[in-house]
């Protein structure tokens, strides 16, 4: 048997040179690599760890993460140096806090920028400029009282929030996207400057161009927000067609517009 070793011809590629953005995802969740794969362009690469989750849905039970959010972040490409990192939970960082989340996940990973689905959402509604807001869930009433609290804390107005009432979150993917475009436009406040539909497991990105064209309001999505915001913090120059106004043209990841709700 001959032992041969090869080198290589031509220089080493450059995997991702226009970001390595790690994900932390819920065990449980159907949707978020799916819709992240949509979304991101070719030159951004995400990669994905799971940290262990418990059914069903409740703000109790989204605390029982904390404890295994650090170990999850360090299996994240382990001795590669990661861009961003996003937290890929909305109720589970109400529940847990955006600053735990952030502390948490730097404890594994120090230095890197964190993000998750209520910062980007709510630096989504700054772009915007906006104050009033419906939100569509796929929660319960009572997880829905402690999302409206927390939008409601941070001083938005909160006119409307509707939910679907699942307490499984595997089970809130299988909800149809013709259902979320329904949902939102009969549920959304004549009066809300924007809409925010909550949730990395709902397939909302599908749609958002939809519900954006009968609702003639932003649409801001938990996945879409993640994509843009992460894109954000790598400074990432190129507008993405297809999933609402955020990322779109005139809005674009990076730029000066004047944020015009309408």
């Amino acid at each position: 048997m001959k032992i041969i070793n090869v080198q290589h011809q031509q220089p080493l590629d450059h995997i991702a040179p226009a970001g390595r953005i790690g994900v932390i995802s819920l065990a449980t969740d159907f949707n978020i690599e799916t819709d992240l794969q949509r979304i991101y362009p070719n030159d951004v690469r995400f990669f994905t760890s799971r940290v262990k989750n418990v059914n069903p849905l409740t703000i109790e039970n989204l605390r029982t993460m904390a404890p295994r959010i650090s170990d999850t972040a360090a299996t994240l490409l382990p001795g590669t140096k990661l861009d961003a990192i996003m937290y890929a939970c909305t109720s589970g960082t109400i529940a847990i806090g955006v600053d735990r989340i952030t502390e948490l996940v730097q404890q594994a990973q120090p230095g890197v920028p964190v993000t998750n689905p209520v910062t980007s959402a709510l630096s989504a509604f700054k772009r915007f400029n906006i104050q009033k807001i419906s939100i569509l869930t796929p929660y319960t009433e009572t997880v829905n009282v402690e999302v409206a609290d927390f939008f409601i804390k941070q001083g938005y107005e909160v006119l409307s929030i509707a939910g679907f009432g699942f307490e499984d979150d595997t089970a809130m993917t299988y909800i149809s996207p013709k259902d979320i475009v329904d949902a939102a436009v009969s549920s959304c406040d004549k009066n809300a400057d924007l809409m925010f539909v909550s949730c990395t497991a709902f397939r909302a990105s599908h749609v958002l161009d939809e519900i954006e064209k009968q609702l003639d309001i932003p649409v801001i999505s938990s996945n879409q927000a993640l994509v843009w915001h992460s894109l954000q913090l790598v400074n990432y120059p190129k507008a993405i067609e297809g999933f609402g106004r955020l990322l779109a043209t005139e809005y674009g990841p990076i730029g000066t517009h004047q944020n015009l709700a309408k």
